[in-house]
């Protein structure tokens, strides 16, 4: 055990099941030396939902730590194998080519959640990269994930960010950095394709009883649980996108080494918003066909798990066509559940509570007028409460003038009761502010100045998304007209 400064590093109850149950997955590994690590943002809401000392980890010894230069006592740090296809493009060797899971911790509700290091430099799956990460997408990450769990959406959140006292060079020289991320697991479709790859059944099998008893733990033993177990992901997988749908995110890489079995979102790598609707958004550099458009994600997610079908046939039934039957017959479904979320999702967005025989037809023919006149994705929503509270003026505008679906709409919405009560309930399932591409990219400029305040501000509100914050307006407005189109970066 190191210690720097005289304090252990003992700081973590770790409980490292998937290095102690699942050798051959994995290779042991150490995160590089940093010449000065410094704390820039620490989670102290989440390391207390961890159970963690927070007192003592928001200090330099901390910044050692989640910096990966210091291993902390109890720690099993290991690049975790997995392959994956990237851009539709089949990889059988990537794994964690800059990051480490450093261990396991059992929080205070009793869930088991991975402590990650995205950034700690090269690991044997490295493939000519230099494992480091910098400022500017780390703190991405932190205002995304943390919206993201204000926002009710699954997701993997940052615990702390670190600058490694390095420079970089990306663009341009820009200062190095490690994001200490937490998920209730970093199981991949990828990792299974990995060892299905292999024709390795046995390991195939360790690798999904041990996710079975991680995150779908009553199907242990249980007669045909690799099928239930398919289903299972496929539901969590609808659920998630139609969660995205509703906020107008485009998370930009939709490999199946980014698709987390727990059903949460990982990787903010190119992801963005759309500002005005556009059904084909693409924001990411090297999406030049469109593969991962805003609207596509549902079909991709459909995909992506027809591959981990794939993997899971001979676990299924060894006889291969009773396999690939039985299969599909779980998979056919995926669009009519992922319908039933995408509409839930959107009922509510549009203050319905209960379901009604014309409610798709009302919400087809909002998307098709969204799709023509384009207005803000986020403000429609928050301008359609008003108009549930009598001020349709705003709406109508974004609409093109076009009363028609308004008073449609109207009508449907008096037979939920007190228009303006489901106007109340409409403003705590839309956000006011989302991290808008122009005001996170604004943020993140001014962090890898040395300047944290519009970080800090940007944050502050994005973080209690749902009620207007004085003195922010700026925040929840659309770019300026003149801006320029967002791009974003993968492998930053």
């Amino acid at each position: 055990m190191r210690h720097i400064g005289g304090m252990s590093a003992s700081l973590f109850a770790f409980d490292n099941s998937f290095a102690r149950d699942m050798e051959g997955f994995f290779v042991p590994w150490q995160g590089a030396a940093c010449p000065a690590p410094k704390m820039v943002k620490f989670n102290l809401a989440l390391a207390k939902e961890l159970g963690l000392d927070a007192d003592a980890l928001d200090t330099p010894e901390g910044a050692s730590i989640f910096a990966g230069s210091l291993s902390p006592e109890g720690g099993s740090p290991l690049a975790m194998a997995y392959a994956g296809h990237q851009f539709g493009h089949y990889s059988p060797r990537l794994g964690d080519g800059r990051a480490l899971l450093v261990g396991e911790v059992i929080d205070t509700h009793g869930a088991r959640r991975d402590i990650h290091l995205k950034g700690s430099g090269k690991t044997p799956f490295s493939r000519g990269g230099d494992g480091k990460a910098v400022l500017g997408p780390v703190l991405r990450e932190y205002l995304i994930g943390e919206f993201m769990q204000a926002a009710g959406v699954p997701t993997t959140r940052a615990l702390a960010a670190v600058t490694t006292g390095e420079t970089i060079y990306r663009d341009a020289l820009v200062p190095g950095a490690v994001l200490a991320r937490v998920a209730s697991s970093h199981i991949r479709v990828g990792t299974f394709q990995f060892f299905a790859a292999q024709g390795d059944v046995e390991k195939l099998r360790q690798l999904a009883d041990y996710t079975i008893a991680r995150h779908d733990p009553d199907l242990v033993g249980e007669e045909g649980r690799y099928l239930r177990f398919f289903a299972r992901v496929r539901d969590r997988q609808a659920a998630l996108i139609a969660r995205w749908m509703g906020l107008g995110f485009v998370h930009g890489v939709m490999n199946t080494d980014n698709m987390a079995i727990s059903g949460e979102t990982i990787d903010y790598g190119p992801c963005a918003f759309i500002d005005a609707y556009d059904p084909l958004a693409v924001f990411s550099s090297i999406d030049h066909a469109g593969r991962y458009a805003f609207s596509r994600q549902p079909n991709i997610a459909l995909w992506n798990l027809a591959r981990l079908a794939e993997c899971l046939l001979p676990l299924i039934n060894a006889d291969d066509s009773a396999a690939v039957e039985a299969a599909n017959t779980v998979l056919a479904p995926f669009p009519e559940i992922y319908a039933r979320e995408w509409s839930r999702v959107m009922r509510a967005k549009i203050g319905l509570e209960h379901e009604e025989e014309g409610d798709a037809a009302l919400l087809q023919g909002l998307m098709r007028l969204m799709s023509t006149h384009k207005p803000d994705f986020t403000l429609f929503f928050r301008a359609l409460a008003d108009a549930a509270r009598g001020d349709a003026m705003p709406a109508r505008a974004m609409l093109g003038g076009d009363s028609t679906w308004l008073e449609a709409w109207q009508s449907r919405l008096a037979r939920e009761g007190d228009a303006g009560a489901r106007a109340d309930v409409m403003d705590r399932v839309n956000p006011l502010y989302i991290p808008r591409n122009h005001t996170v990219q604004s943020a993140l400029d001014a962090a890898t100045a040395a300047d944290l305040a519009p970080f800090e501000r940007l944050l502050g509100v994005i973080s209690a998304p749902f009620a207007a914050h004085p003195g922010q307006e700026d925040l929840a407005a659309p770019p300026p007209a003149d801006s320029p189109p967002c791009v974003t970066f993968c492998g930053t």
